[in-house]
């Protein structure tokens, strides 16, 4: 009896064990259904933004077009006289006169200023007075040439005519060093004329450089001296004038950057503005591409001379210009907008094709785990090769990249060297809003 109570006792316990059996596996078929059930959806949620995503998209867009690009360097310098001269004074004295002012025209040789000339006229004077005082000399000596030379004849006939025993021979010696020594004197006194006449010739010049005159034909842009103003010339002459050859033809010096001189040759066309006229725009052409260079904060220039027209003379000297340097112009050739090359969709309008195939092969095929998948071209596209790069286009509301050779580009428009762009194309050159 006791046994048989044992048995059913075992299989009671046995049932129990299955019945919780039964129910665990119940239980975790119901949470893979939900779990699943939820993936799912998460899944058609992710596939329906991503479909969705491009139709909502809005984008800025510019056509392809042929055309002429023009590329051009610029740089900043300023305007100055093609003949710049500063009028000085050799001599120092005091300021007599001054003649003319600021912005006069002037002539070759005309008179600009005046220094006082009574110290020079006294040494003039002196000067003179001092050769005629070396030329009284001279004739003293001629004269005292000529007597030693006719004693010394006469001591020569003498010796002659008594057959050489009157005058003794000492006398005749002396009678020759007194002639030498009167042609010395003589040589002497003609020296001091000649250095007399060089010092009064000296003091002449200084006089005549009292008065100031134009070396050249122009215009008077400065004038540094008032009469009565010291001019004291020791090391170096002082500046008194300033003056211009010609303001009708200028030189525009600018400064163009190391990394556009290369550009930059003899005989390219530019234009430039200053600020006194902002709405004209004057042209100008390069003479001189300098090869020195000048380093100001670290940044290296190379001055560079255009020739200016100023028929007008509007233009003046120390005006700040703005040049445009044309350095290239190519016609009737390929121009996309330089922001179509910068444009790059993000990542999610980028994988929009490849979401649509996964969806489109079912909603488990999109769930399922993918081998990781290759960069999208426009994350990839970091210009290694700055030549070839890659634009896009809408097609059906999707965007399509194009691959281009581009060449040379002014900042705005690029040339198309190569490529599946054509003239007339609508290029994405940025979105312009998402709908809600």
């Amino acid at each position: 009896m006791k046994r048989k109570k044992r048995e059913e006792f075992e299989v009671f316990q046995i049932t129990e064990i299955d019945g919780d059996f039964v129910h665990d596996k119940k239980l975790v078929s119901w949470t893979v259904s939900i779990a699943l059930l939820v993936i799912v959806a998460i899944g058609v949620l992710i596939a329906w933004k991503t479909i969705g995503r491009d139709h909502s998209a809005q984008y800025e867009t510019q056509e392809a077009r042929l055309g002429t690009l023009t590329v051009s360097v610029t740089a900043t310098g300023t305007l100055q006289p093609t003949n710049e001269v500063e009028v000085g004074s050799e001599l120092s004295g005091i300021i007599k006169s001054v003649e003319v002012d600021y912005n006069d025209r002037v002539k070759i040789g005309q008179v600009l200023a005046r220094l006082d000339t009574s110290k020079l006229e006294a040494q003039v004077k002196q000067s003179r007075a001092t050769m005629e005082s070396a030329k009284g000399k001279v004739f003293q000596t001629q004269a005292t040439v000529r007597e030693t030379r006719s004693k010394l004849a006469q001591f020569q006939k003498v010796r002659e005519l008594s057959h050489n025993k009157v005058p003794s021979q000492t006398e005749m010696d002396a009678a020759e060093a007194a002639l030498d020594r009167a042609l010395a004197n003589d040589a002497s006194t003609r020296a001091d004329v000649s250095q007399a006449q060089a010092t009064l010739a000296a003091y002449e010049i200084d006089l005549s450089k009292t008065v100031i005159r134009s070396p050249i034909n122009g215009i008077v842009l400065e004038r540094s001296v008032e009469p009565g103003q010291t001019v004291a010339a020791t090391l170096e002459a002082p500046t008194l004038f300033t003056l211009a050859e010609d303001l009708t033809q200028m030189e525009l010096h600018v400064n163009v950057d190391e990394a556009d001189i290369g550009k930059v040759k003899t005989g390219q066309e530019a234009t430039f503005t200053v600020d006194a006229y902002p709405d004209r725009t004057f042209q100008a052409r390069i003479t001189e591409v300098r090869y020195a260079s000048t380093t100001t904060s670290g940044v290296v220039t190379y001055e560079t001379v255009l020739d200016v027209h100023n028929a007008d003379v509007s233009l003046r000297p120390g005006m700040t210009a703005t040049a445009d340097i044309t350095v290239k112009k190519i016609d009737n050739v390929l121009l996309v907008p330089t922001a179509a090359l910068r444009f790059t969709p993000p990542a999610k309008l980028q994988g929009q094709k490849e979401a649509e195939n996964n969806v489109s092969g079912g909603l488990v095929s999109s769930l399922m785990p993918h081998p990781p998948r290759s960069a999208a071209k426009g994350d990839t596209n970091t210009n290694t090769n700055k030549k070839h790069q890659e634009v896009w286009v809408l097609k059906e509301d999707r965007l399509f990249a194009v691959s281009v050779t581009v060449g040379s580009t002014n900042g705005s428009m690029t040339e198309v060297l190569g490529g599946g762009i054509r003239p007339g194309m609508a290029l994405v050159v940025d979105i312009a809003e998402d709908k809600k």
